[in-house]
């Protein structure tokens, strides 16, 4: 009987195996990186509905983030501002701006401002503002430089693997509670050694177990 396919066919199959092999593995990369909240949701920057400069507010007035969140030290969420905080000042500072009408039209109808949340976690994941505040850590830990952004944008990706290198190696991240709200924080040369005195002293055991965070 005659052969129906050529001796190099045989080739073929380990040409499938490979190619299987790399596309498995180029499959697994693919959507670990780009389905990964570094790729999806870092950078994350939503138009607001009134164009608020946290550079001009936080930065160069110097605003302090509690004055607008000011739920942070005694809320699991911290809050957005509502209308009031905003027109304690813009009753008499710009007044008539156009890009201030939505807020001035909120104070006029007592509706609130449609601000659009940039920070997302998921529902199944547990996380306390209150908490994490009042042991020493910072907001630009988790938000980055607030008062440089002209539009706040997500600069980490809050996923559990971040939030994990904090809680194992707390001593790398904390500071002292009155320099929570400060950008551009710089730690002091024996920063570690003050953060392992005041774990022991405080007891602070981040969890890393997974009922720490999920329940």
């Amino acid at each position: 009987m005659p052969q129906i396919f050529p001796k190099k066919a045989n080739i073929l199959p380990h040409i499938s195996l490979i190619g299987a092999l790399f596309g498995g593995v180029f499959t697994i990369f693919f959507v670990w990186y780009y389905f990964s909240p570094e790729y999806t949701d870092v950078g994350y920057e939503p138009e607001q509905p009134v164009p608020y400069s946290h550079r001009l507010h936080a930065g160069q007035l110097g605003i302090d983030c509690q004055y607008c969140h000011n739920w942070v030290e005694v809320a699991d969420h911290s809050n957005v501002p509502p209308t009031q905080t905003c027109m304690n000042c813009h009753t008499q500072i710009r007044t008539e701006s156009l890009k201030l009408l939505p807020v001035r039209e909120s104070w006029a109808t007592d509706a609130p401002i449609p601000w659009v949340k940039v920070h997302n976690l998921p529902d199944y994941a547990n996380f306390t503002h209150t908490m994490h505040v009042n042991n020493g850590v910072g907001c630009e830990t988790c938000h980055g430089r607030i008062d440089e952004m002209e539009v706040v944008r997500q600069v980490e990706p809050l996923s559990m693997g971040w939030c994990l290198e904090c809680h194992r190696q707390p001593e790398l991240y904390l500071r002292p509670n009155d320099q929570v709200t400060t950008m551009g924080y710089v730690q002091p040369a024996d920063f570690v050694e003050r953060n392992m005195e005041r774990i022991r002293i405080e007891h602070i055991e981040p969890p890393t177990y997974c009922s720490g965070c999920h329940y």
